[in-house]
């Protein structure tokens, strides 16, 4: 049970630092500018769901489309790595408005549409390729049945909080202002970066040992 509690807790702090729902928040304000409360929360509580239904789905069955692929799960770590550095140097500069994750063009089309909770809000915005890569990652790494409930559960831990701070998000964007959201973001960028390298570690180590290199555990 010990064993089980910390890998709740260390995925996901892990996971909700990729997801970074707070970095979200103005990009979210803006899509939907000049809706009501009710649609705002109806928006963000569909958007969560999806979140977490791709998620799941990439959790189950991405390391079998990788095998379909023929990519091993070190390749997959290693440009999930490169990928969530990216992502950590973005927030660590403070990017995290409306260019952090979706184009000009992709954020101009949003604005336009009906229905904003699937794309881009749920994906790219919330399940990116990194979330979608730790997933995977996180995957290859379970040795008893019951973890892959625990590492369920987690993201289901994690769209509800998610949901909860999205619709929040115009009184914390008002009481943080952007300085305060800058840090949060420098915060996460810092873990997101740490995580990544961590990642290309896993990957280049385990690459090393296959070709026969010794390397430290």
């Amino acid at each position: 049970m010990d064993a089980s509690v910390a890998l709740f807790l260390s995925t996901f702090a892990g996971l909700f630092s990729v997801l970074n729902p707070l970095g979200a928040m103005p990009l979210f304000l803006s899509l939907t500018a000049g809706e009501t409360s009710t649609s705002r929360r109806l928006i963000a509580r569909k958007a969560s769901i999806y979140m977490v239904i791709i998620l799941l789905v990439a959790f189950f069955v991405g390391q079998y489309i990788l095998n379909f692929f023929g990519i091993s799960v070190d390749a997959m770590r290693i440009a999930g790595g490169m990928i969530i550095i990216g992502s950590g140097f973005a927030l660590l500069q403070g990017q995290h408005g409306k260019n952090r994750t979706i184009s000009k063009e992709v954020h101009n089309e949003a604005i336009e549409k009906d229905d904003i909770s699937l794309t881009p809000l749920a994906i790219p915005l919330l399940s990116g390729p990194g979330s979608i890569s730790l997933l995977i990652g996180y995957f290859s790494r379970v040795t008893v049945w019951w973890d892959y409930l625990v590492i369920a559960g987690m993201v289901v831990v994690c769209g509800i909080l998610t949901y909860l701070i999205l619709v929040v998000a115009p009184r914390l964007v008002s009481y943080l202002g952007p300085s305060g959201i800058n840090s949060l973001s420098r915060i996460m960028g810092f873990i997101v970066l740490s995580i990544g390298v961590q990642f290309i570690i896993n990957g280049i180590s385990a690459v090393l040992r296959m070709l026969g290199i010794a390397v430290p555990l």
